[in-house]
């Protein structure tokens, strides 16, 4: 297997994460010791990433489902696509439990799992995990409470990633109304029934439209828009394929960056854009009142009528680097879109208007400074600030807290490793890729830490394993965390009595 050391971040990349201390300042609530590493010290384990207050607070999970467990208002809180109901990672659920027992939150349910780096979807009472076990890939329509499995859908899958990591789907489910959507690593894009699994229909978006096999498959979610189901596909003309896969540079687009499906027969309603895919989802806003949707494809941003296909305008955005990709999706406040990447430009606050875009402040590429550097996981705003984590590498990633219209940080918070955010009743959970889960108030003022947990089963060993890198998510009080091979369900607001 080939790998390229100085061009991916596909390599663990042997770090050290030093006990943390509360430094009581504004800009970081914690701050590192200065001594020397020893050889000991590097050694990648949650044990070493985490902080000592965490390795106190464990949660253990019970060896069976719980029986009956309630899920609150099912019809009105639920998780049915990637980012939940409003597409921005946040939750409108409250009465979240902020002084979590000293044994951790109940743990529900937990369910061993296959390959694949998506969290779920949860709707109508049911929890979608899609994964891959062997050469199958596979939809498990299960119980949102319980866990029990209702019926699976399975499909052939010979994806195998070029830089080692697994071969599952990238993508979660997207569940609207009585179909539940599928976008594999490979590229088969499925519409399924919610009742049983039943295909109503299917293409192979990589054979249909000429896709190459992008640096890390296929991994950006597709989004319902009223009649249509739009993905970005990305596709290539055949003689513009490579003949190595490390010449990705050179291949052009063919009009099909994103494509509308009709969402229930699967004819084609339009395609547009000339851009090749990225692995940020697609945005949907209705902003001065008409719809938009923002593409951050793999050149930049492009910004089209989702009813037709007609593109506004385009903005270049992108790292230099062969292997650079966008991952993390716009987020969009009336008028104005960020975008955010990690492997170069950094980030940039656009003002969108019908046939263009003007720019309110951007990172200068000549500055080793960038004031926000997303990499897959999607900041979240809140009352004039944006909170996520910022960097490439587990080691020098942050938790930042950034003001939107001018870009000057707020707080950051280093050595968590690389984290993904869910808001939720004023609150952040705070899910780090070894496992930790945290909760911290949605303040400017600082990182205000409210409660922690490390996931353990009853005989201490961890409950998600490397790398944790789905959101949380939360549909009926119930939280969802995913880690390699397990899904654990974790009881966050209490059931009404």
């Amino acid at each position: 297997m080939r790998f390229r050391f100085k061009s991916c971040d596909l390599l663990l990349i042997l770090c050290l994460v030093l006990p943390f201390r509360n430094a009581g300042s504004t800009e970081s609530a914690f701050a590192p010791r200065k001594h020397a590493r020893s050889r000991s010290e590097r050694r990648l384990s949650p044990e070493v990433i985490l902080p000592a207050f965490l390795k106190k607070t464990t949660t253990h999970a019970e060896e069976q489902p719980s029986s009956d467990a309630s899920v609150a208002s099912e019809e009105t809180h639920g998780w049915p696509s990637f980012l939940g109901p409003t597409g921005d990672g946040k939750s409108p659920e409250t009465g979240i439990l902020t002084e979590w027992p000293e044994d951790g939150l109940e743990v529900v349910w937990q369910k061993q799992v296959g390959e694949g780096y998506g969290i779920g979807a949860v709707s109508q009472g049911r929890y979608f995990h899609f994964d891959r076990h062997g050469d199958q890939a596979r939809l498990t329509c299960m119980s949102a409470s319980t866990g029990a499995a209702q019926w699976t859908f399975e499909y052939a899958t010979s994806y195998t990633d070029r830089y080692g990591y697994d071969g599952g789907p990238r993508c979660s489910p997207i569940v609207d109304d009585d179909r539940v959507y599928l976008y594999g690593a490979e590229g088969m894009l499925h519409c399924l029934r919610v009742e049983d699994g039943g295909v109503v229909w299917k293409v192979d978006t990589c054979a249909e439209f000429g896709v190459v096999q992008n640096f890390f498959g296929v991994g950006s979610n597709p989004v319902v828009f009223k009649e249509l189901l739009l993905v970005m596909v990305g596709g290539s003309p055949a003689e513009s394929e490579p003949q190595s896969p490390w010449l990705l540079d050179r291949i052009a687009g063919n009009g099909t960056a994103v494509v509308a499906f009709d969402k229930r027969s699967g004819e084609v309603a339009y395609k547009t854009g000339d851009e090749l895919a990225s692995y940020a989802s697609l945005k949907l806003a209705e902003i001065n009142g008409r719809w938009w949707c923002f593409a951050f494809a793999r050149g930049g941003l492009f910004a089209f009528d989702p009813s037709n296909g007609k593109i506004d305008f385009h903005y270049p955005w992108r790292g230099r680097m062969l292997e650079s990709v966008n991952a993390s999706v716009p987020v969009v406040v009336k008028d104005e879109v960020f975008l955010s990447e990690t492997y170069g430009p950094g980030a940039s606050l656009l003002r969108v208007r019908t046939g263009g875009c003007d720019v309110i402040w951007k990172d200068e590429l000549r500055s080793r400074q960038r004031r926000f550097q997303a990499h897959w996981s999607t900041p979240i705003y809140h009352n004039g600030y944006l909170y996520g984590c910022s960097g490439r590498h587990k080691q020098n990633a942050e938790l930042r807290c950034i003001h939107w219209e001018t870009g000057k940080l707020a707080w950051s918070v280093p050595k968590l490793a690389r984290t993904s955010l869910l808001y939720v009743d004023g609150h952040f959970v705070c899910l780090g890729e070894y496992g930790v889960l945290l909760l911290f108030r949605a303040s400017p003022e600082g990182f205000q830490l409210v409660a922690e947990s490390l996931l353990r089963d009853k005989d201490g060993k961890l409950l998600l394993d490397y790398p944790c890198w789905a959101a949380p998510i939360l549909a009926g009080g119930l939280l969802y965390v995913r880690g390699k091979g397990r899904v654990v369900c974790l009881r966050l607001i209490p059931p009404t009595p």
